[in-house]
């Protein structure tokens, strides 16, 4: 079992119901998944260029990353319809919590001018999301082997049923955020 995990079931629960003063334990808001996602757009020229971030995401989620295809055809950038343009992978259950773990303690941190993460970047039903300028950020990755540094969005969905449930619950998990107000 992940460290966070089990901070999560000892600790983290309790001081959160008692917090959001709710009746049940089962009401308590908690992780459901975390959607990584790489946007490659140099990849309908080059198709190397998608192979590398999938290796790359592969690396830093420790799961099998999928590619994804565009939906619709946009001639102003050149794309055709159903051809390879990202690639994405969802965690859950343990691997989840070793993410989110080693995204707060070790990626975060090494965010250049990193002034916290923006509280408004909730959307109304619990869900958080950020984006990542540079995924070399993580340390699977070496930044010698690296051809195009890639963003990244990095989506943690939750049961929480409204924002400030959802901010209660990742600053339990020392999620760094800026301090403003939320909406």
């Amino acid at each position: 079992m992940s460290r966070l995990l089990e901070e999560y079931n000892n600790q983290i629960k309790l001081s959160l119901k008692s917090k959001l003063g709710l009746k049940n334990i089962f009401e308590v808001p908690k992780l459901k998944k975390i959607i990584l996602n790489i946007g490659v757009g140099d990849a309908k020229d080059d198709s190397k260029i998608l192979d590398k971030a999938l290796q790359d995401l592969t690396l830093i989620s420790g799961q099998k990353a999928v590619k994804t295809k565009s939906k619709k055809a946009i001639s102003g950038f050149k794309i055709r319809e159903g051809i390879p343009l990202g690639v994405k992978v969802t965690l859950r259950n343990k691997i989840m919590y070793e993410f989110l773990d080693r995204l707060v303690n070790i990626a975060i941190p090494r965010i250049r001018d990193f002034r916290g993460l923006n509280m408004k970047s909730f959307d109304g039903n619990g869900n958080f999301s950020m984006g990542i300028k540079e995924h070399v950020i993580f340390p699977e990755i070496n930044f010698d082997k690296v051809d195009k540094i890639n963003g990244m969005d990095i989506t943690i969905c939750t049961s929480a049923k409204n924002n400030s449930d959802a901010l209660e619950l990742l600053k339990s998990f020392n999620m760094p955020f800026k301090d403003n107000e939320v909406n």
